[in-house]
């Protein structure tokens, strides 16, 4: 399915943007309609596939050995709406996203470093790589939840009660 470096990030940052928009729609119905519901489902869907994107970005930038800049550059992307679809056009087009997965180790001596070994080690092994990643973001979108919104709870939404 994600046979590429590229394809998994393209869904991602489609993924990303496209929960955006259920997040926009969440808070224009609950300021229209007061459906704070709306809210909650597209915000919870839009977290998760935010933190989804993170962990891709940081997959992808190891295996395509990106720099500190484009790295933070597709990390920060998400937290703009819709910015991680042109940010993965400008990798694309800048040929970031070309090539395969490391699943070999090459004559590039950081393919000996402790990091590119234990990557390659996981990537050899794609289910457990993907369950691994979506328990480490589904715990971190846990442990949001616990912790609550940023800022709290609003005030106008505790006095309507």
């Amino acid at each position: 399915m994600f046979r590429t470096p590229l394809t998994l990030f393209r869904t991602l940052a489609i993924a990303e943007a496209i929960s955006w928009t259920l997040l926009i729609a969440g808070l224009i119905l609950r300021a229209t309609a007061d459906l704070s519901i709306a809210v909650t489902i597209g915000g919870g869907i839009h977290g998760f596939v935010f933190l989804a994107y993170g962990a891709t970005a940081v997959l992808v930038a190891l295996n395509q050995r990106w720099g500190l800049g484009p790295a933070a550059v597709a990390i920060v992307s998400a937290v703009i709406p819709y910015a991680t679809v042109p940010t993965e056009v400008w990798l694309h087009r800048t040929g970031r996203l070309r090539g395969a997965w490391r699943l070999e180790a090459g004559d590039d001596p950081r393919d000996h470093r402790p990091l590119d070994r234990l990557l390659r080690f996981f990537l050899r092994r794609p289910w457990v790589l993907g369950i691994l990643i979506l328990a480490a973001v589904a715990l971190i979108f846990v442990v949001l939840l616990v912790v609550g919104p940023p800022g709290g709870k609003s005030i106008s939404a505790a006095s309507r009660r």
